[in-house]
């Protein structure tokens, strides 16, 4: 497996071995030993699935108290997806990372425990799994706004977002409960 730092050092691609012939192909899209040794040892409690339509943004979201990190893949389509440090103490605090994730690339996109994570669909549907390293905990899920101007997210929109009620109320950056 080839691993990728982004321009926040925390944040990794991982680009799998495609064995492929004329039956199909066949991938690890998780493997431990290869996991660690990029230097991360996570206990994986959650596996996540999702299905959306083009324009579909999901996000930016994150739990304060049971901090989650996700390892995103895409099995259906095609996201570009996003994780935004918000670290206080971290020398990328407020920056962000994109990339495209899709059924054709493989990729797989590690996102640190300590980042808001989202993402929109850019192709007419897809499907996301995702692994969390902490269980789902409403009472600290967050939100921040996915086009807040401070962050500045380019989006990739082919029309007009749809959003979920929670992603059209989330919070400004610079009002935010945020981690140290």
């Amino acid at each position: 497996m080839n691993i990728r730092k982004t321009k926040i050092p925390e944040v990794l691609l991982f680009e799998p071995k495609v064995f492929g012939d004329h039956r199909g192909f066949f991938l690890e899209s998780y493997n431990q030993k290869s996991f660690e040794a990029s230097g991360l040892k996570r206990n994986f409690v959650q596996d996540n699935h999702s299905r959306s339509v083009r324009n579909v943004v999901r996000g930016l979201h994150y739990q304060i108290g049971q901090p989650q990190g996700k390892l995103v893949r895409v099995v259906v389509g095609t996201i570009w997806d996003v994780a935004v440090d918000i670290r206080r103490s971290s020398p990328t605090f407020g920056q962000w990372v994109g990339e495209e994730l899709s059924a054709e690339n493989k990729c797989i996109f590690w996102i640190p425990e300590g980042f808001a994570h989202g993402f929109i669909v850019i192709s007419d549907s897809a499907d996301v799994l995702y692994k969390a390293t902490d269980f789902y905990a409403p009472s600290g899920e967050r939100s921040l706004l996915w086009n807040d101007p401070q962050l500045g997210i380019p989006w990739p929109l082919s029309g007009e977002p749809l959003l979920s009620q929670k992603d059209r109320t989330g919070i400004s950056f610079n009002q935010a409960e945020l981690f140290e």
